[in-house]
């Protein structure tokens, strides 16, 4: 049986952020052979194109994660109508310089949790836009646009009774996505 490790890339530093308990929750949806490793980016400087020629540790250290894993799973609040600073951030420093990026060829999923109605739509098209650029091979069926309401997770952190079916055929088409393109 092969193991998939996987790179989540979580775009909110917030300690009780909904999409890192989203993260965390879904991965155990996943099956035995798939293991997730949420990335720290709270630490990365800002990306600036003149530290390109000797990138900082933790610059570095994400780059050396995202290139050793199979898969790639963002999960992603929306801030005003589009993606966090700090995960444009973090994917500005992992795919500088120019032709040395850790994201070519790479497969992901993406999803994400927010308070309004429409979830994370806007915020997972534009990372969408950005992925497709980076020549990331991004899962486009079935969309996950998670509103965080009472009941998406239980008292023990898992997803709750109301989200599970869904969730788990996300993660399941997820799934068979990482283990095609990972062949």
């Amino acid at each position: 049986m092969s193991r998939y490790n996987i790179a989540v890339l979580v775009g909110s530093l917030r300690k009780e952020s909904f999409n890192r308990r989203l993260a965390t929750a879904i991965a155990r949806l996943a099956p035995a052979e798939f293991t997730f490793k949420q990335l720290e980016i709270g630490d990365l400087p800002l990306y600036n194109q003149d530290d390109d020629a000797h990138q900082a540790a933790p610059v570095k250290r994400l780059k050396a994660e995202i290139q050793a894993a199979n898969g790639l799973l963002f999960v992603t609040p929306e801030y005003n109508r589009s993606i966090p600073g700090v995960l444009k951030n973090a994917i500005d420093h992992a795919s500088r310089p120019y032709g040395q990026s850790a994201f070519a060829g790479k497969s992901a999923g993406v999803i994400g949790v927010s308070v309004g109605a429409i979830g994370t739509a806007i915020a997972q098209q534009h990372l969408r836009g950005v992925l497709a650029y980076l020549d990331v091979a991004t899962l486009g069926q079935p969309e996950a646009f998670i509103q965080a309401k009472e009941g998406l997770f239980d008292e023990a952190g898992q997803i709750g009774p109301g989200s599970r079916e869904f969730l788990q055929k996300w993660m399941d088409r997820y799934v068979a996505w990482i283990r095609h393109h990972a062949t």
